[in-house]
């Protein structure tokens, strides 16, 4: 969904798990699907992780516990591994999270994340261990994500740390364009470059 990125504060979901590959975050049965229908994706975030071989829904996992909610979602380190179907960043955007922090991503998912409008943030390994133990000691604690100033908060202690983002992304994101229509804005000074070169 296209929506303009500047400050978000929101709770989190932890997922305190390495190598979390794309095949976990949204199973290969699932590409199949003949349209991008954001509802499909998200409900099937993770899917067999959310549920038991039987279909039954699985308590014990985070995305079932209504103890979290929000629109951040915190996970391990290598992010997004494996292959690289921008499906992973469809389910991701379905359910609702806008953010998601980890002390590293996998370079694909992570440009498959910002296309799609959900922002990777990259943290040090000491930054994400803080927010981990601030969401168990208190699940309802809130991050702050600047995007003008990109630096990310953990309210619980105060402690802020700076992520990169690149300038073209980091204004398609703030101002809800994709890359068809960030050239539409161009459109103008395009079509003038193309007429001079025809003379």
């Amino acid at each position: 969904m296209k929506q303009k990125f500047d400050i978000i504060e929101s709770r989190c979901i932890p997922l305190p798990l390495e190598n979390v590959d794309t095949d976990q975050i949204i199973p290969a049965r699932f590409l199949k699907a003949t349209s991008r229908d954001e509802k499909f994706f998200g409900d099937n975030l993770f899917r067999d992780w959310r549920h038991n071989p039987d279909g039954s829904i699985n308590k014990d996992f985070v995305l079932n516990d209504p103890t979290y909610s929000g629109e951040i979602l915190v996970a391990g380190k290598n992010f997004g591994s494996g292959s690289s179907r921008e499906h992973a960043a469809w389910a991701i955007a379905g359910y609702g999270f806008r953010v998601v922090i980890s002390s590293f991503f996998a370079d694909i998912h992570k440009n498959n994340e910002l296309n799609n409008f959900v922002l990777p943030v990259t943290v040090s390994e000491e930054f994400l261990a803080e927010l981990f133990d601030s969401i168990r000691k208190d699940p309802a604690m809130t991050v702050r994500v600047d995007v003008p100033a990109q630096t990310v908060t953990n309210n619980a202690t105060g402690r802020t740390e700076k992520f990169e983002l690149n300038a073209y992304k980091k204004y398609c994101l703030m101002n809800a364009l994709d890359d068809i229509d960030y050239l539409l804005e161009h459109r103008e000074d395009i079509e003038k470059f193309e007429q001079g070169r025809r003379r």
